[in-house]
């Protein structure tokens, strides 16, 4: 982290303990608002030479019950914000899928507590602070408040859904930072131009570990009789360590955060050929959607799909 960007970073905070926001992005301009305004007095303006590329971020969501179940127990939540002054663009997004497990009722209130606990605890810790009149960072960084927020939605599940267990998996986007929190077997992939698809996740499932040693094949995993039951999961009762990523926001491209009720029914090349036709991300999102039904609909579907450009 540059000596410039700390100062930058304090003037705007006001608090020392800003190291804490591991890689926040580069948002601050050094120059000061009394610069700013003489130089627009002194030098004209030639509109030709000025211009700058603002992140676009456009998302498309769905969730079906499927074709074979009677009821939904996945959940998922997108928020998309942009701020811009000084010159400067900080975008914001949050986007969350849960896919419930237990039965009737535990799994649905345990894949909406799980939700609310994450995105509720984010908000307060990061977003609100961040928009306050006097912005002041919180004293975790994004990986600590991910993984704080994740514990008490544990503890939720575990008092007010009895039996109920839920997979997560959340993005958050900040400027050009990107933080991604799992557990489970809900995914998150990248996608560059072409449409290809990149996993960022790996599944906390049985068949997944047994791949993993080499004792299976993947086209023995899709078959296995075990092949939902995972070691992971919020609710269940024992000890767990989210998965927490931090990375760079990518510049273009998309993401796509789904439950199993898609990725494991719709291969990645049927994935990638509807993504590279989709003329919007919420056409994309349906038919992804679609195409999950069309082939059986055995499970919940929910999906999220975020383009960057």
């Amino acid at each position: 982290m540059s000596n410039r960007f700390l100062t930058n970073l304090k003037q705007l905070f006001q608090k020392k303990q800003v190291e804490t926001w591991e890689d926040l992005p580069q948002y601050l301009d050094d120059s000061s608002e009394v610069t700013k305004e003489l130089d627009k007095i002194a030098t004209p303006v030639e509109t030709e030479s000025v211009g700058y590329s603002s992140p676009l971020i456009e998302v498309g969501y769905g969730l079906s019950v499927g074709k074979q179940r009677t009821h939904n127990e996945d959940a998922f939540f997108t928020l998309t914000t942009m701020f811009s002054y000084n010159e400067s663009e900080t975008p914001f997004g949050l986007y969350v899928v849960a896919d419930g497990m237990g039965g009737h009722k535990n799994g649905e209130i345990a894949s909406e507590l799980a939700i609310r606990t994450i995105v509720s605890y984010i908000l307060s810790e990061i977003y609100v602070p961040l928009m306050s009149l006097n912005p002041q960072p919180s004293d975790l960084s994004f990986r600590e408040v991910f993984h704080s927020g994740i514990e008490k939605a544990n503890e939720e599940i575990l008092k007010n859904s009895y039996g109920g267990g839920t997979t997560v998996t959340a993005v958050l986007i900040l400027g050009e930072h990107m933080t991604i929190a799992h557990v489970g077997d809900s995914r998150v992939y990248s996608i560059d131009k072409n449409g290809f698809l990149e996993p960022m996740t790996r599944d906390h499932s049985l068949v997944k570990r047994l791949q993993e040693l080499g004792q299976i094949t993947p086209e023995e995993a899709a078959v296995h009789p075990q092949r939902n039951v995972l070691y992971r999961a919020l609710g269940q009762g024992e000890p767990f360590e989210p998965e927490i990523i931090s990375t760079s926001r990518p510049d273009k491209g998309a993401l796509l955060i789904c439950s199993d009720g898609l990725w494991s029914i719709v291969g990645q090349e049927t994935i990638s050929e509807i993504i590279n036709n989709g003329s919007s991300p919420q056409e994309t999102c349906d038919t992804l959607i679609d195409a999950a039904n069309d082939a059986g609909g055995p499970d919940n579907i929910s999906a999220i799909y975020v383009d960057i450009s």
